[in-house]
């Protein structure tokens, strides 16, 4: 099989389903950044071996998520995203937050480089929350597809301050 159809040569891809659509559609535009998203997380993997299997199982999940974003409607291919995964995003931050100091201020990404890289992961995944919340005819899927991309920007925060904390470094306070 080749990479390479030529069907998108003129600006238009497809969504599941086979509707052809304009590569800036809202659609293709969040499942964009969730693939830049997916392959931040992958960067941060090769740097955390404490988190890699977490890493691995969001990534999954975002390969669905994706998916489902991809999709106008109901697609009987696609597993329906669930709210466990959501619920396990949030068992990890309460895990991490038990342990590291409390926050007092905005924080400057910087040392640890795996640290900072959690903060560019946060920020692709806010950008791909901003895409999605401008898909109009969002169905149930694609609201549980914003909680979970919603909860995920607040998981690399934590983990970012969480592998800067588990590599003996200080959060840089930003203080004006």
């Amino acid at each position: 099989m080749k990479i390479y159809t030529k069907a998108g040569d003129k600006g238009n891809t497809s969504l599941v389903g086979g509707k052809r659509v304009s590569k800036a559609h809202p659609r293709v535009m969040a499942y964009g950044d969730l693939d830049e998203l997916i392959s931040c997380i992958g960067l941060i993997r090769c740097h955390s071996a404490e988190a890699d299997s977490q890493l691995r199982r969001i990534q999954v999940h975002l390969m669905n998520v994706s998916a489902h974003l991809a999709s106008e409607g109901e697609s009987a291919k696609l597993k329906p995203l669930d709210d466990e995964e959501i619920s396990f995003l949030e068992s990890q931050i309460d895990r991490m937050t038990g342990e590291i100091p409390p926050q007092t201020a905005f924080i400057l990404p910087g040392k640890p480089a795996v640290s900072s890289l959690c903060h560019i992961a946060r920020t692709v995944c806010r950008r791909a929350e901003r895409s999605a919340v401008q898909i109009e005819d969002r169905d149930e899927q694609d609201e549980k597809a914003l909680a979970y991309i919603n909860r995920l920007s607040d998981y690399l925060f934590t983990l970012a301050r969480y592998l800067c904390w588990k590599q003996g470094c200080e959060d840089d306070f930003w203080l004006p």
